[in-house]
């Protein structure tokens, strides 16, 4: 019995010591895993660092490790399971602060806080140039796809994640436009001369390359629309340029030939409106060709401040014409 009684004393014994070798293995592990991690190299606030699509937990321990922003790739990938979170990590480009604890890593890789790049398309723009622009950004990958129509995309500022292709981003683009011009189409004024959703787009395009100033958008508008509504043409210089270069800016003042020359963007020659739009439009001039100022104005000219001088008449278009012929003069510009 006594023997018994030994070796019983001796097996409980060693699982309790068991139990305690496991319960401080487990409880150094835990703090090891809650612990602040290694400092980012050269003193930076955080390190990034790419998580490719497949990647397992250990490969993805493996690569923190080898970054030095965990001290145990295998340490990494026991908390992370013990966690119930090894099937949850998402790929992408994250930043990992400095000194980040193995828990807080394994938290932003499972809520997917991935780094954000931006990319913008200025209003005004034509696809000659947006082209240029998407095909120039250095973190969207993939050839340029075809591009879509002259004004189909929305100029805007787009956020994008690492890996997003130049297809992608057009996409997106495209369909903001798609979204803003059914919805400013649905609230366009009664009784618009414009026929289409399209027809809009062409105009506000115009209108967007008439001026840089947003306060005067509206006046713009106006007088473009006033003109289809009494069928006088448009007599837009921008459209002839456009005519001319497809979007490529002149770089010039436009000759004389080339206000006589007839092509299908000559709004001095051509009733109502191009065939396509001329660039690209912002929300602000669709809307404004929706449901333009009540005014009576059918002329506009630059007035040397950067601004337009409007005007109601002929006679006092060309008031207005001949004093910043005056300005052009006095500033040895012709």
């Amino acid at each position: 019995m006594r023997l018994i009684r030994a070796l019983t004393s001796i097996f409980f014994g060693g699982l309790l010591l068991v139990a305690v070798v496991i319960g401080g293995v487990f409880f150094w592990g835990n703090a090891q895993f809650n612990a602040p991690g290694p400092s980012a190299a050269e003193s930076a606030e955080e390190t990034v660092i790419m998580v490719d699509f497949g990647m397992g937990v250990s490969s993805i321990g493996a690569r923190l490790e080898s970054e030095g922003l965990i001290t145990s790739a295998r340490l990494f990938s026991v908390g992370v399971r013990l966690a119930g979170e090894q099937n949850n990590l998402k790929a992408g480009e994250y930043a990992i602060p400095s000194e980040a604890t193995m828990r807080e890593i394994m938290e932003i890789m499972r809520d997917g806080i991935s780094i954000k790049h931006w990319i913008t398309v200025p209003e005004g723009l034509a696809n000659v140039q947006i082209i240029e622009i998407i095909a120039a950004n250095e973190v969207l990958v993939g050839e340029m796809p075809e591009m879509p129509g002259e004004g189909e995309i929305l100029p805007e500022t787009y956020d994008f994640l690492r890996g997003t292709t130049r297809a992608e981003i057009i996409a997106r683009m495209v369909q903001a436009m798609d979204d803003t011009l059914a919805e400013l189409w649905e609230g366009r004024a009664e009784d618009t001369p414009l026929e289409t959703p399209y027809e809009a787009l062409i105009l506000a395009s115009i209108v967007q390359k008439e001026t840089g100033l947003a306060q005067e958008t509206p006046l713009v508008a106006s007088v473009f629309i006033n003109r289809l509504n009494i069928s006088y043409r448009l007599q837009s210089d921008p459209t002839i340029i456009y005519g001319l270069t497809q979007g490529v800016p002149l770089g010039r003042p436009i000759r004389q030939s080339e206000l006589d020359r007839v092509t299908g963007y000559n709004t001095y020659h051509i009733d109502r409106l191009p065939p396509t739009p001329i660039a690209a439009p912002g929300r602000a001039a669709i809307e404004a060709v929706l449901n333009p100022p009540d005014t009576d104005y059918l002329y506009f000219v630059a007035d040397g401040t950067g601004g337009h001088a409007f005007a109601r008449s002929v006679q006092e278009h060309n008031r207005n014409v001949a004093n910043w012929r005056r300005i052009q003069r006095e500033r040895g510009e012709r």
